[in-house]
């Protein structure tokens, strides 16, 4: 598959919001793993090889195991997430598809506090931004370096 646009020379200006909003991520309560976790995540769902090259290279430099990570699309069936990550990963599931269901959303409020939950919700938004640019301008996957956007946080 060709690249089509270099967005990150071509849309600097564009880009300015998004980065932002990954700033703001970066600095929340929400504990980096977790967040690098459903960023993960909601990138095999959206199907975005540059996010996931990315986001499982910053996951290993971050100490994660290999094990949580194969098993991320089984995590309803899988023994190794903690409830706090179900609850997010469930929230952002659903936030992702356009949903927001009662049971998913109650299930999340006993873990998150209320700004937690804003931040999750925006989590999920930003990465499926993300994953949409990078599906449509098609970079390179493979060549990510772990922490090489640390300074964008996205």
């Amino acid at each position: 598959m060709e690249p089509r646009i270099n967005y990150l020379q071509k849309g600097q200006s564009a880009l300015k919001a998004l980065f932002g909003l990954g700033m703001y991520l970066g600095k929340s309560s929400i504990e980096q793993p977790l967040l690098h976790l459903i960023y993960f995540r909601i990138s095999q769902i959206n199907g975005c090889a540059y996010c996931l090259d990315m986001h499982s290279k910053d996951l290993r430099a971050m100490g994660e195991t290999e094990q949580r990570l194969y098993m991320l699309p089984a995590w309803k069936e899988s023994p190794v997430y903690t409830t706090r990550e179900r609850a997010a990963f469930a929230w952002v599931e659903a936030i992702n598809a356009n949903e927001a269901p009662d049971d998913i959303y109650e299930t999340a409020r006993r873990e998150f506090s209320e700004e937690e939950l804003i931040d999750l919700t925006i989590a999920a938004i930003t990465i499926s931004g993300y994953n949409r640019i990078n599906i449509a301008f098609r970079p390179v996957a493979g060549n990510y370096q772990p922490g090489m956007f640390n300074a964008k946080a996205n």
